[in-house]
């Protein structure tokens, strides 16, 4: 180039359009490889270095360059690449935070899906026990009575009632057990 430095600089901020696709042309090939060795995708440098530019002539009246137009040109490339770096990894974060976060949905869902089908599968079997063996079985369960007292509102014995009750349990246990080994596959593998 021909013209002196601050030469040049006045040319750029009036907005010479042949001046800046001279000082495009003198360092492009320079600042992109630079931006890969800074970023390692060749695309991704030209885009950089293409913004660098664009925002050089968009902003040719506040451009303040204080070394050189090459050293200005560099630092900018420099910091360009870095915002992007930052970018990625922001975005790489969040991307895997949202992954997280809908795999933790779907664990939930499951979980939820197979507690109601365990609770509709547990209301299945305490129907198929016999009445009186389902009674004793709700008392003690679900209203949390001692047999003592379940014995005493059903005028039996205690003995009855702990037989009725392991009774009880042995068929629940019975019924509900294909399904529980299924409900631990489904949470071990989840």
């Amino acid at each position: 180039m021909d013209v002196s430095y601050a030469g040049l600089m006045e040319l750029l901020a009036a907005g010479d359009a042949q001046v800046f696709e001279q000082v495009f042309k003198a360092y492009f090939k320079g600042l992109h490889a630079y931006a890969c060795t800074l970023l390692d995708s060749e695309a991704v440098a030209e885009e950089i270095v293409q913004q660098v530019f664009y925002k050089l002539w968009e902003r040719k009246e506040q451009v303040v360059v204080h070394t050189s137009i090459k050293a200005y040109l560099y630092r900018s490339v420099h910091n360009e690449s870095l915002n992007y770096l930052k970018h990625q990894k922001v975005k790489s974060t969040h991307q895997t935070y949202i992954m997280q976060q809908g795999q933790q949905q779907e664990r939930n869902a499951a979980a939820s899906l197979a507690g109601k089908e365990l609770e509709l599968k547990i209301k299945e079997a305490l129907n198929e026990l016999p009445e009186q063996c389902r009674t004793i079985f709700q008392l003690s369960r679900f209203e949390e009575l001692k047999y003592r007292e379940i014995a005493g509102q059903l005028n039996l014995s205690v003995k009855t009632v702990e037989n009725q009750m392991g009774k009880a349990l042995k068929l629940l246990r019975l019924k509900l057990a294909d399904f529980l080994i299924l409900l631990i596959i489904l949470f071990l593998y989840h």
